[in-house]
């Protein structure tokens, strides 16, 4: 991607590459969407050469021009890389980084996700090398994730247990003599057995903070290793001047070698078993990388063979035995069977298929043979495609993680000043230089920043891997974040509320017959994908009607169709049409008003010879409520979220299906360009908006929504549009979404008051002398895991319907 960025005193001009773009509207929209970013001061996009040029002021960010564009349905090209990060222990870590890489010229954005131990880079063609080596710079190491590694592989590695254990064998008779002390036992090690004890747990097993620290301190920076070498350093140095100094003497001072042995082995335990909890919050992430094939059968030339998965190709022939994985995307061309979809839909019940139904890679075929037709291979798969989506929203932060970032910037250094007003101010004001230097160290030792850093994406990876579960994919944490707000959702009635498969119901002739009728309406539609359209041939098919030729089709968006049929032009389409092109319906209100009320659409069809224009007919058209329409409205109502539809359809029949599903407000015969508009008036009534739709005309609708929810049965536009996707279709999933969204923003909130509670009541009781260098190493390791495992109590969520269980 070729990007121009060229700054004035107040103004930033950025040129940059747009994809997606297929026509006039498309550049309207864009625009739009472009000057509708605060600090924006125009914007022009240039069709022929899918070029945008933006004038802003200089605070404007790259990524928030990029995500507006995202949000209207396009894309900005650009290159992502995907970096494993080593030698991350805290916060501090992630904003140095973050930094770091964002200085990198033709870094556009970069986010560093603690918990995952991975970098998500946007560049303009930035070379791998100069971004690893950034990150060896400031201290860590970096790898270019693999084949498509998930991000969650770092967090997959189970932790080493065996430092740990040692550690603690060699500070256990370094602890004992304080227990033999509680009943009256003089068990003091002689303090060279006390150094010798401590040495190897110092600095062998306690160098990855020495390695660690060092390295912040050449990045000119700090974090959580450097705040425990240093606090350690000091007890283990303060016992060794003690021991020296009174070597042959009679008396001899306490020692704290178990204060700095015993801090090295808090903190280890609590890094270890903040790694196994952090290698539980990717299960689903796992579950899902399960699903995978390594081999599939192909018949090739008749013959069938075991061949490697990255070996099968669009358009072979796939065979899949009863008990088998399916290892592509499909089409059924020979045999049926159930499929379980549990671990991609979330439906627990097995899926009936047959020749001609579309089939998802990673389904286990219950029990018959299928034989299958390749229609996505390897990464564009359904599954790729899903895991794909979890391991990006497990990779950005959440909106609310900016308030974490910027405390953690000066985390370190703020400690570290503490750390010396402690110091000094108790050795001035008591003369008492130990305990000065102890409560010292007891500051830097209890300081967690790394508890911060968990904090948020932790409880996101937890509340994302427990939603894909059910088979809710939720796209990126703003989203997640924004849902548990949400107080209306506005659905898109076909395909949302019903199942957006209409049949022709009635067909009624005006000046022509019935069948008549029926052939020109199959003759209008024959290019067209519309569900109507598909109706309509279904009908003729079924009737034996003749298919006449048409030339000179066209696509009159929010109103219908009009083509050429032996030299006559036909117009099918909604009342508005008929309006539009003058033609009087009054002979055949009466007869769709009938049809209306029934809950059915009316199409009607007129006919323009070099004569005159006239009405011929119309045909009447019935989809099927979903199941779960009405329920999932009534859920809606009871945990007070608003429901509303919008749909194109004429007034009866939107209020017939609006009555049917519980919904009081609609907007009938609203144009694909107007639902937008509808979305932006509900939001100004204030309250978070959420906007549910399938098609590619609820693009724009979806990407004006606080937050878009697109049904995984719909277009791919919807869908890249959208933060979250349904990939069952089903309309009761809106509110475990906003369900899931509550209780994982309820974590985030609670693991960041607990983190800033431990720093905040913490830190003051160090200086103040009421917390001894162990007591404080023992808080900070728990703080971390206490954080990660109050996050992973979000795997224990269900939806409250549909699953049997309570949410």
């Amino acid at each position: 991607m070729d990007t121009a960025v060229r700054e004035r005193a107040d103004t930033t001009e950025l040129s940059f590459k747009i994809g997606g773009m297929t026509c006039a509207s498309c550049v309207s929209r864009v625009e739009k969407a472009l000057q509708a970013v605060p600090g924006v001061k125009s914007a022009s996009v240039n069709m022929a050469t899918e070029n945008a040029t933006v004038y802003a002021a200089p605070t404007v960010s790259f990524e928030a021009i990029s995500k507006a564009v995202e949000k209207a349905g396009y894309e900005v090209p650009g290159e992502q890389v995907a970096l494993s990060i080593s030698g991350m222990t805290c916060a501090s870590c992630v904003a140095r980084l973050e930094k770091v890489l964002r200085k990198v010229p033709g870094v556009t954005e970069a986010s560093v996700n603690l918990a995952t131990e991975k970098a998500q880079i946007r560049t303009t063609g930035v070379p791998v090398d100069v971004l690893i080596a950034a990150v060896q710079k400031a201290g860590y190491d970096a790898a270019v994730e693999a084949g498509g590694a998930p991000a969650s592989q770092p967090a997959n590695r189970l932790p080493t247990w065996w430092p740990v254990a040692v550690s603690a064998l060699l500070s256990a008779p370094l602890v004992a003599p304080m227990f033999g002390m509680l009943f009256g036992r003089d068990w003091m090690l002689s303090g060279w057995l006390q150094l010798l004890l401590a040495t190897p747990v110092q600095f062998w097993l306690g160098a990855r903070f020495y390695k660690a620290g060092w390295k912040a301190l050449r990045a000119k920076s700090g974090n959580m290793d450097l705040l425990v070498a240093l606090g350690t350093s000091a007890a283990y140095g303060l016992s060794v001047y003690l021991l020296i100094k009174d070597a042959g003497h009679q008396g001899m001072h306490h020692l704290y070698f178990e204060s700095s042995a015993v801090v090295i082995t808090l903190i280890l335990l609590g890094k270890w078993m903040e790694a196994r909890a952090k290698h539980q919050t990717v299960a689903a992430l796992r579950a899902l990388e399960s699903l995978r094939s390594a081999v599939a059968i192909i018949r090739r030339d008749g013959q069938e063979s075991e061949v490697p998965i990255a070996s099968v190709q669009v358009g072979d022939t796939v065979i899949v035995r009863p008990g088998d994985r399916l290892p592509v995307d499909g089409v059924v061309i020979e045999g049926s069977s159930h499929l379980d979809e549990s671990l991609l839909t979330g439906e627990s019940l097995p899926v009936a298929k047959t020749i001609g139904d579309a089939v998802t890679g990673g389904a286990v075929n219950a029990e018959g043979l299928l034989v299958l037709e390749a229609t996505a291979v390897g990464g564009a798969t359904m599954l790729s495609h899903i895991i794909k989506l979890v391991e990006e929203a497990q990779a950005v932060k959440a909106p609310i993680q900016r308030l974490v970032d910027k405390v953690s910037a000066v985390f370190v250094p703020v400690v570290l000043f503490i750390s010396l007003v402690t110091f000094f101010g108790w050795g001035l004001l008591t003369g008492d230089w130990q305990q000065a230097l102890l409560n010292a160290v007891a500051v830097q030792v209890i300081a967690c920043p790394c508890a911060l850093g968990l904090a948020t994406p932790t409880s996101i990876m937890a509340g994302t891997g427990a939603a894909a579960r059910y088979g809710i994919l939720i796209k990126d944490a703003e989203a997640l974040e924004t849902a548990h707000a949400v107080t209306t959702v506005a659905f898109d009635k076909t395909g949302t509320l019903t199942e957006g498969k209409p049949a022709v119901v009635g067909i009624e002739g005006a000046a022509r017959s019935d069948s008549e009728v029926l052939e020109l309406a199959r003759a209008v539609q024959q290019y067209s994908d519309h569900p109507l359209a598909k109706a309509v041939e279904v009908a003729a098919v079924s009737r034996a009607v003749v298919l006449r030729p048409a030339s000179a089709a066209k696509a009159l968006p929010g109103r219908g169709v009009q083509a050429d049929v032996d030299g006559a032009t036909v117009f099918l389409g909604n009342k508005r049409l008929m309006e539009e092109i003058g033609v009087p319906v009054t002979q055949m209100e009466n007869a769709a008003k009938a049809h209306e009320d029934a809950g059915q659409t009316v199409s009607w069809l007129a006919v323009q010879t070099a004569d005159d224009i006239a009405l011929a007919g119309l045909l009447a058209f019935g989809d099927t409520l979903k199941a779960s329409a009405k329920a999932a409205v009534s859920r809606l109502n009871r945990i007070g979220v608003r429901s509303v539809m919008l749909t194109g359809d004429n007034a009866g029949s939107a209020k017939a299906v609006a009555a049917a599903v519980g919904v009081t407000d609609f907007e009938a015969e609203v144009l694909p360009a107007d639902k937008a508009n509808v979305v932006t008036a509900l939001k100004r009534d204030g309250g978070k908006v959420a906007m549910v739709g399938d098609g590619i005309n609820d693009a724009p609708a979806l990407a004006a929504a606080d937050v878009g929810i697109a049904m995984a049965t719909g277009t791919d536009v919807a869908i890249h549009t959208a933060g979250i996707t349904l990939m069952r279709g089903d309309p009761v999933l809106v509110a475990d979404a906003i369900d899931i969204s509550k209780k994982t923003y309820r974590k985030i909130q609670q693991n960041l008051g607990w983190a800033f509670l431990y720093n905040v009541i913490g830190i003051p009781l160090a200086a103040l002398g009421y917390l001894n260098p162990v007591i404080a190493g023992a808080a900070m390791a728990f703080s971390s895991v206490s954080v990660v495992s109050n996050a992973l109590l979000l795997r224990r969520w269900k939806p409250a319907t549909g699953q049997g269980g309570q949410s």
